[in-house]
Protein backbone atom coordinates (compact mmCIF):
# COMPACT_ATOMS: atom_id res chain seq x y z
CA UNK A 1 0.00 0.00 0.00
CA UNK A 2 3.02 2.90 0.99
CA UNK A 3 5.03 1.42 -1.72
CA UNK A 4 1.78 1.39 -4.26
CA UNK A 5 1.66 5.36 -2.83
CA UNK A 6 5.05 5.89 -3.57
CA UNK A 7 5.36 4.70 -6.70
CA UNK A 8 2.12 6.87 -7.82
CA UNK A 9 3.25 10.16 -6.39
CA UNK A 10 7.13 10.39 -6.29
CA UNK A 11 8.43 12.76 -8.95
CA UNK A 12 12.13 13.38 -8.54
CA UNK A 13 11.86 16.70 -10.56
CA UNK A 14 9.00 18.14 -7.44
CA UNK A 15 10.12 20.23 -5.34
CA UNK A 16 10.55 19.63 -1.25
CA UNK A 17 8.25 21.99 -0.48
CA UNK A 18 5.63 20.09 -2.92
CA UNK A 19 6.70 16.57 -1.83
CA UNK A 20 6.41 17.33 2.23
CA UNK A 21 3.15 18.56 1.83
CA UNK A 22 1.91 15.68 -0.95
CA UNK A 23 3.06 13.66 2.22
CA UNK A 24 1.16 15.36 4.96
CA UNK A 25 -1.65 15.29 2.57
CA UNK A 26 -1.54 11.38 2.53
CA UNK A 27 -1.49 10.64 6.30
CA UNK A 28 1.89 8.77 5.90
CA UNK A 29 4.29 11.93 7.24
CA UNK A 30 3.07 10.50 10.39
CA UNK A 31 0.69 7.64 10.97
CA UNK A 32 1.00 7.02 14.09
CA UNK A 33 -0.86 10.52 14.92
CA UNK A 34 -4.40 10.37 15.15
CA UNK A 35 -6.29 11.04 12.33
CA UNK A 36 -7.91 14.58 13.44
CA UNK A 37 -3.90 15.08 14.27
CA UNK A 38 -2.95 14.37 10.47
CA UNK A 39 -2.15 10.59 11.16
CA UNK A 40 -3.73 7.55 10.18
CA UNK A 41 -3.51 6.14 13.95
CA UNK A 42 -1.49 3.38 13.22
CA UNK A 43 0.77 1.75 15.98
CA UNK A 44 4.20 2.47 15.96
CA UNK A 45 5.36 -0.73 14.39
CA UNK A 46 3.23 0.38 11.24
CA UNK A 47 4.86 3.83 11.26
CA UNK A 48 8.19 2.21 11.53
CA UNK A 49 7.34 0.06 8.64
CA UNK A 50 6.46 2.79 6.66
CA UNK A 51 9.40 4.51 7.34
CA UNK A 52 11.43 1.79 5.94
CA UNK A 53 9.40 1.49 2.69
CA UNK A 54 10.66 5.32 2.28
CA UNK A 55 13.87 3.68 3.00
CA UNK A 56 13.89 1.30 0.60
CA UNK A 57 12.30 2.90 -2.08
CA UNK A 58 15.15 5.83 -1.53
CA UNK A 59 12.87 9.00 -1.58
CA UNK A 60 13.11 11.60 0.81
CA UNK A 61 11.33 11.00 4.05
CA UNK A 62 9.03 13.00 6.04
CA UNK A 63 10.00 16.72 7.18
CA UNK A 64 12.28 15.14 10.49
CA UNK A 65 13.11 16.99 13.72
CA UNK A 66 11.97 17.61 17.15
CA UNK A 67 8.67 18.92 15.76
CA UNK A 68 7.95 15.49 14.19
CA UNK A 69 9.45 13.34 17.16
CA UNK A 70 8.02 15.41 19.89
CA UNK A 71 5.73 18.31 19.40
CA UNK A 72 3.70 16.70 16.85
CA UNK A 73 2.45 13.99 19.38
CA UNK A 74 2.32 15.83 22.45
CA UNK A 75 0.34 18.37 20.69
CA UNK A 76 -2.01 15.89 19.74
CA UNK A 77 -2.31 14.20 22.84
CA UNK A 78 -2.69 17.56 25.15
CA UNK A 79 -3.98 19.95 22.73
CA UNK A 80 -7.04 21.98 21.87
CA UNK A 81 -8.59 21.37 18.43
CA UNK A 82 -7.34 24.82 17.57
CA UNK A 83 -4.14 24.26 18.86
CA UNK A 84 -3.69 21.06 16.54
CA UNK A 85 -5.17 22.67 13.72
CA UNK A 86 -2.31 25.53 14.30
CA UNK A 87 1.07 23.64 14.92
CA UNK A 88 1.28 20.29 13.14
CA UNK A 89 0.46 20.35 9.79
CA UNK A 90 3.27 23.08 9.85
CA UNK A 91 5.60 20.25 11.31
CA UNK A 92 3.90 17.56 8.91
CA UNK A 93 4.49 20.16 5.93
CA UNK A 94 8.50 20.86 7.11
CA UNK A 95 7.21 24.89 7.16
CA UNK A 96 7.92 24.82 11.12
CA UNK A 97 11.15 23.20 12.90
CA UNK A 98 10.99 22.65 16.60
CA UNK A 99 13.56 22.54 19.20
CA UNK A 100 13.00 21.39 23.05
CA UNK A 101 12.99 24.31 25.68
CA UNK A 102 13.74 21.83 28.94
CA UNK A 103 17.30 21.28 30.26
CA UNK A 104 18.49 24.06 32.24
CA UNK A 105 23.05 24.66 33.83
CA UNK A 106 21.07 23.97 37.05
CA UNK A 107 18.03 21.77 35.88
CA UNK A 108 19.28 18.85 33.47
CA UNK A 109 18.76 15.39 35.23
CA UNK A 110 16.22 17.19 37.85
CA UNK A 111 14.01 18.40 35.24
CA UNK A 112 11.65 19.75 37.81
CA UNK A 113 14.37 22.15 39.03
CA UNK A 114 13.94 24.62 36.58
CA UNK A 115 13.84 28.24 37.09
CA UNK A 116 13.06 29.94 33.97
CA UNK A 117 9.75 31.97 34.66
CA UNK A 118 6.79 32.85 33.00
CA UNK A 119 4.68 35.86 34.74
CA UNK A 120 1.02 36.37 33.07
CA UNK A 121 0.92 39.69 31.61
CA UNK A 122 -2.95 39.96 30.10
CA UNK A 123 -3.16 37.86 27.35
CA UNK A 124 0.65 37.26 26.92
CA UNK A 125 3.21 35.32 29.07
CA UNK A 126 7.01 36.94 29.54
CA UNK A 127 9.40 34.15 29.80
CA UNK A 128 13.05 34.86 31.57
CA UNK A 129 15.68 32.64 32.08
CA UNK A 130 18.40 30.53 30.57
CA UNK A 131 18.41 26.57 28.53
CA UNK A 132 20.53 24.51 27.58
CA UNK A 133 21.69 21.59 25.36
CA UNK A 134 18.46 22.83 23.33
CA UNK A 135 18.10 20.23 20.59
CA UNK A 136 18.58 22.34 17.00
CA UNK A 137 17.68 25.23 18.63
CA UNK A 138 19.98 27.83 16.18
CA UNK A 139 17.34 26.33 13.18
CA UNK A 140 13.88 26.24 14.91
CA UNK A 141 10.93 28.65 14.33
CA UNK A 142 9.21 27.43 17.50
CA UNK A 143 10.61 26.04 21.22
CA UNK A 144 8.41 23.43 23.53
CA UNK A 145 9.26 25.62 26.59
CA UNK A 146 8.76 24.66 29.84
CA UNK A 147 8.78 27.31 32.84
CA UNK A 148 7.72 27.94 36.48
CA UNK A 149 4.25 29.94 36.20
CA UNK A 150 3.57 29.25 40.51
CA UNK A 151 6.75 29.22 42.61
CA UNK A 152 4.20 29.35 45.35
CA UNK A 153 3.11 25.68 44.43
CA UNK A 154 5.53 22.31 44.53
CA UNK A 155 8.05 22.27 41.89
CA UNK A 156 6.24 19.33 40.51
CA UNK A 157 2.88 21.43 40.32
CA UNK A 158 4.04 24.78 39.32
CA UNK A 159 5.29 24.62 35.84
CA UNK A 160 3.62 25.61 32.58
CA UNK A 161 4.14 24.05 28.72
CA UNK A 162 4.43 26.87 25.96
CA UNK A 163 4.79 26.71 22.30
CA UNK A 164 7.32 29.94 22.33
CA UNK A 165 7.96 31.89 19.29
CA UNK A 166 11.71 31.68 18.83
CA UNK A 167 12.34 34.86 16.25
CA UNK A 168 11.52 37.51 18.72
CA UNK A 169 14.11 40.02 20.22
CA UNK A 170 13.57 38.25 23.47
CA UNK A 171 15.06 35.08 22.40
CA UNK A 172 18.98 35.08 21.97
CA UNK A 173 20.07 31.72 20.45
CA UNK A 174 24.32 30.83 21.00
CA UNK A 175 25.28 27.42 19.25
CA UNK A 176 27.30 24.96 20.95
CA UNK A 177 30.35 23.01 18.72
CA UNK A 178 30.61 19.86 19.65
CA UNK A 179 33.68 17.70 19.72
CA UNK A 180 32.43 16.09 16.88
CA UNK A 181 32.86 19.63 15.05
CA UNK A 182 29.34 19.82 14.51
CA UNK A 183 26.43 22.17 16.07
CA UNK A 184 23.37 20.37 17.03
CA UNK A 185 22.57 22.15 20.61
CA UNK A 186 22.27 25.39 21.51
CA UNK A 187 21.99 27.39 24.76
CA UNK A 188 19.11 29.80 24.77
CA UNK A 189 18.25 33.25 26.98
CA UNK A 190 15.39 34.71 27.43
CA UNK A 191 14.90 38.00 28.74
CA UNK A 192 11.02 38.83 28.38
CA UNK A 193 10.10 37.05 25.49
CA UNK A 194 6.67 36.78 25.01
CA UNK A 195 4.63 33.80 24.63
CA UNK A 196 0.60 33.81 24.00
CA UNK A 197 -1.92 32.86 26.65
CA UNK A 198 -3.47 30.58 23.59
CA UNK A 199 -0.03 28.73 23.09
CA UNK A 200 0.09 27.43 26.72
CA UNK A 201 -0.10 23.11 26.00
CA UNK A 202 -2.49 21.79 28.42
CA UNK A 203 -3.84 23.99 31.59
CA UNK A 204 -1.80 26.12 33.82
CA UNK A 205 0.71 24.29 36.09
CA UNK A 206 0.10 21.03 33.99
CA UNK A 207 3.41 21.34 32.52
CA UNK A 208 5.11 18.62 34.28
CA UNK A 209 2.64 15.70 33.28
CA UNK A 210 2.58 17.77 29.30
CA UNK A 211 6.78 17.70 29.75
CA UNK A 212 6.62 13.60 30.56
CA UNK A 213 4.30 12.94 27.74
CA UNK A 214 7.18 14.43 25.44
CA UNK A 215 10.06 12.84 27.63
CA UNK A 216 8.28 9.21 26.65
CA UNK A 217 8.12 9.83 23.68
CA UNK A 218 11.96 11.24 23.43
CA UNK A 219 12.92 8.08 25.16
CA UNK A 220 10.90 5.61 23.05
CA UNK A 221 12.00 6.93 20.10
CA UNK A 222 15.25 7.16 20.51
CA UNK A 223 15.34 3.85 21.36
CA UNK A 224 13.74 2.66 18.05
CA UNK A 225 16.91 4.18 16.04
CA UNK A 226 17.04 5.34 12.90
CA UNK A 227 15.45 3.65 9.13
CA UNK A 228 18.04 5.14 7.02
CA UNK A 229 15.87 7.97 5.71
CA UNK A 230 17.22 10.51 3.19
CA UNK A 231 16.48 13.54 5.09
CA UNK A 232 16.56 17.05 4.85
CA UNK A 233 16.50 20.01 7.57
CA UNK A 234 12.48 21.73 7.63
CA UNK A 235 12.01 25.24 9.18
CA UNK A 236 11.86 28.29 7.77
CA UNK A 237 15.79 29.12 8.33
CA UNK A 238 16.74 26.03 6.84
CA UNK A 239 14.36 26.94 3.59
CA UNK A 240 14.97 23.98 1.84
CA UNK A 241 11.13 24.14 0.05
CA UNK A 242 12.38 25.31 -3.50
CA UNK A 243 15.03 22.15 -3.90
CA UNK A 244 14.46 19.37 -6.38
CA UNK A 245 13.90 16.13 -4.02
CA UNK A 246 15.81 14.30 -6.97
CA UNK A 247 18.91 16.39 -5.94
CA UNK A 248 18.32 15.70 -2.34
CA UNK A 249 18.95 11.80 -3.23
CA UNK A 250 21.57 12.28 -5.36
CA UNK A 251 23.12 14.46 -2.74
CA UNK A 252 22.60 11.59 0.02
CA UNK A 253 24.05 9.07 -1.95
CA UNK A 254 27.79 10.64 -1.53
CA UNK A 255 29.30 9.94 1.61
CA UNK A 256 30.30 13.02 3.70
CA UNK A 257 33.11 13.15 5.57
CA UNK A 258 32.21 14.94 9.53
CA UNK A 259 27.95 14.47 9.09
CA UNK A 260 26.17 13.00 11.50
CA UNK A 261 27.15 9.51 13.31
CA UNK A 262 25.16 6.68 11.22
CA UNK A 263 21.91 5.23 13.47
CA UNK A 264 22.28 2.21 15.67
CA UNK A 265 20.41 -0.21 13.69
CA UNK A 266 20.16 -3.39 11.90
CA UNK A 267 21.50 -1.50 9.12
CA UNK A 268 24.37 -0.07 10.52
CA UNK A 269 25.33 -3.87 11.76
CA UNK A 270 25.47 -5.32 8.40
CA UNK A 271 27.17 -2.64 6.61
CA UNK A 272 29.86 -2.83 9.08
CA UNK A 273 29.92 -6.90 9.62
CA UNK A 274 30.39 -6.94 6.07
CA UNK A 275 33.10 -4.57 6.21
CA UNK A 276 34.79 -6.90 8.91
CA UNK A 277 34.56 -9.43 6.48
CA UNK A 278 36.26 -7.65 3.31
CA UNK A 279 38.70 -6.65 5.85
CA UNK A 280 39.37 -10.75 6.96
CA UNK A 281 38.88 -10.05 10.35
CA UNK A 282 35.62 -12.37 11.32
CA UNK A 283 39.03 -15.23 11.80
CA UNK A 284 39.45 -13.12 15.19
CA UNK A 285 37.33 -15.33 18.26
CA UNK A 286 37.34 -12.21 20.79
CA UNK A 287 35.91 -9.67 17.43
CA UNK A 288 33.22 -12.76 16.64
CA UNK A 289 32.32 -12.57 20.03
CA UNK A 290 31.73 -8.85 20.03
CA UNK A 291 29.84 -9.07 16.62
CA UNK A 292 27.38 -11.85 18.21
CA UNK A 293 27.03 -9.93 21.26
CA UNK A 294 26.18 -6.91 19.47
CA UNK A 295 23.65 -8.85 17.51
CA UNK A 296 21.97 -9.70 20.84
CA UNK A 297 21.40 -6.57 21.85
CA UNK A 298 19.51 -5.86 19.06
CA UNK A 299 17.46 -8.31 18.98
CA UNK A 300 16.51 -8.21 22.24
CA UNK A 301 16.07 -3.87 22.08
CA UNK A 302 13.25 -5.00 19.06
CA UNK A 303 11.69 -7.45 21.35
CA UNK A 304 11.74 -4.66 24.47
CA UNK A 305 10.10 -2.24 21.70
CA UNK A 306 7.47 -5.00 20.78
CA UNK A 307 6.87 -5.86 23.74
CA UNK A 308 5.97 -1.53 24.37
CA UNK A 309 3.57 -1.82 21.76
CA UNK A 310 1.63 -4.81 23.12
CA UNK A 311 -0.16 -3.07 25.92
CA UNK A 312 -1.49 -6.26 27.97
CA UNK A 313 2.62 -6.98 28.46
CA UNK A 314 3.36 -3.19 29.23
CA UNK A 315 5.19 -3.13 32.40
CA UNK A 316 5.34 0.98 32.28
CA UNK A 317 9.13 1.12 31.48
CA UNK A 318 9.71 0.03 27.95
CA UNK A 319 10.94 3.55 26.88
CA UNK A 320 13.13 3.84 29.81
CA UNK A 321 14.94 0.29 28.65
CA UNK A 322 14.51 1.44 25.13
CA UNK A 323 17.11 4.46 26.11
CA UNK A 324 18.97 2.66 28.30
CA UNK A 325 19.55 0.38 25.31
CA UNK A 326 20.18 3.04 22.67
CA UNK A 327 22.65 4.13 25.00
CA UNK A 328 24.70 0.86 25.21
CA UNK A 329 24.27 0.13 21.36
CA UNK A 330 26.19 3.17 20.94
CA UNK A 331 29.04 2.78 22.95
CA UNK A 332 28.94 -1.40 21.68
CA UNK A 333 28.97 -0.23 17.89
CA UNK A 334 31.49 1.83 18.81
CA UNK A 335 33.76 -1.09 20.28
CA UNK A 336 33.11 -3.16 17.52
CA UNK A 337 33.94 -0.96 14.54
CA UNK A 338 37.45 0.26 15.88
CA UNK A 339 38.15 -3.36 16.65
CA UNK A 340 37.16 -4.00 12.95
CA UNK A 341 39.36 -1.18 11.31
CA UNK A 342 42.09 -1.01 14.12
CA UNK A 343 44.14 2.85 14.43
CA UNK A 344 42.25 3.60 11.09
CA UNK A 345 39.38 4.68 13.23
CA UNK A 346 41.30 7.79 14.18
CA UNK A 347 40.94 9.21 10.27
CA UNK A 348 38.20 11.50 9.85
CA UNK A 349 38.36 10.50 6.31
CA UNK A 350 37.23 7.77 4.12
CA UNK A 351 40.41 5.51 2.88
CA UNK A 352 40.16 2.14 1.76
CA UNK A 353 40.54 0.52 4.99
CA UNK A 354 37.61 2.39 7.05
CA UNK A 355 34.29 3.61 6.95
CA UNK A 356 33.67 7.57 6.74
CA UNK A 357 31.05 7.09 9.81
CA UNK A 358 33.63 5.46 12.32
CA UNK A 359 35.10 8.40 13.11
CA UNK A 360 31.81 10.33 13.71
CA UNK A 361 30.34 7.80 15.81
CA UNK A 362 33.71 7.27 18.13
CA UNK A 363 32.83 10.93 18.73
CA UNK A 364 29.50 10.62 19.80
CA UNK A 365 29.06 7.35 21.11
CA UNK A 366 29.21 8.99 25.23
CA UNK A 367 26.55 11.78 24.38
CA UNK A 368 22.96 9.23 24.13
CA UNK A 369 23.92 8.22 27.81
CA UNK A 370 23.62 11.55 28.76
CA UNK A 371 20.87 13.41 26.25
CA UNK A 372 17.72 12.53 26.66
CA UNK A 373 18.36 12.11 30.11
CA UNK A 374 21.22 10.25 31.48
CA UNK A 375 21.76 6.51 32.07
CA UNK A 376 21.48 7.01 35.76
CA UNK A 377 18.15 8.96 35.32
CA UNK A 378 16.28 6.39 33.73
CA UNK A 379 17.89 3.85 36.08
CA UNK A 380 16.33 5.45 39.18
CA UNK A 381 12.67 6.34 37.00
CA UNK A 382 12.78 1.77 36.47
CA UNK A 383 13.85 1.45 40.05
CA UNK A 384 11.09 3.96 41.27
CA UNK A 385 7.81 4.05 39.12
CA UNK A 386 8.85 0.27 37.87
CA UNK A 387 9.88 -1.95 40.70
CA UNK A 388 8.62 0.66 43.49
CA UNK A 389 12.18 0.80 45.38
CA UNK A 390 12.19 3.72 47.50
CA UNK A 391 12.70 7.25 46.01
CA UNK A 392 16.16 8.91 46.79
CA UNK A 393 16.57 11.29 49.77
CA UNK A 394 15.38 14.48 49.32
CA UNK A 395 12.54 17.54 50.30
CA UNK A 396 9.06 16.67 51.10
CA UNK A 397 7.41 16.50 47.58
CA UNK A 398 4.94 19.38 48.92
CA UNK A 399 7.37 21.73 49.79
CA UNK A 400 6.42 25.05 48.00
CA UNK A 401 9.50 25.49 45.03
CA UNK A 402 10.33 28.84 46.34
CA UNK A 403 11.21 27.31 49.61
CA UNK A 404 13.61 24.38 48.58
CA UNK A 405 17.11 24.96 49.32
CA UNK A 406 18.61 26.78 46.49
CA UNK A 407 15.60 26.35 44.84
CA UNK A 408 16.45 22.49 43.65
Amino acid sequence: MVADWVDDNWDPEMTLGEWWQRMADSGFAHPSLPEHAGGKGWSPAMAVRVMRVFADKKVVGPAPGLGHMLAAPTIADHGTPAQVERYIPQILNGREAWCQLFSEPAAGSDLAGLQAKADVDGEEWRVTGQKVWTSQGHNADLGMLVARTDPELPKHQGMSYFALPMDQDGVDVRPLKEMTGRTFFSEVFMDNALVSAEAMIGSRGDGWRVANTTLAYERSTIGVGSAGNILAAPGSLADNFDHKVGDIVEAASTPKVGGHAPGVGMRLYERWTELARSLGRTDDPVLRQEIIELYTLLRLNRMNLQRARDRNQRTGGEANIAKLFDAELHRRFRDVSLRIVGADGMLAGASSTTDPGIAELALHASAPSIYGGTDQIQRNILGERTLGLPKEPGPDRNTPFQDLPNNQ
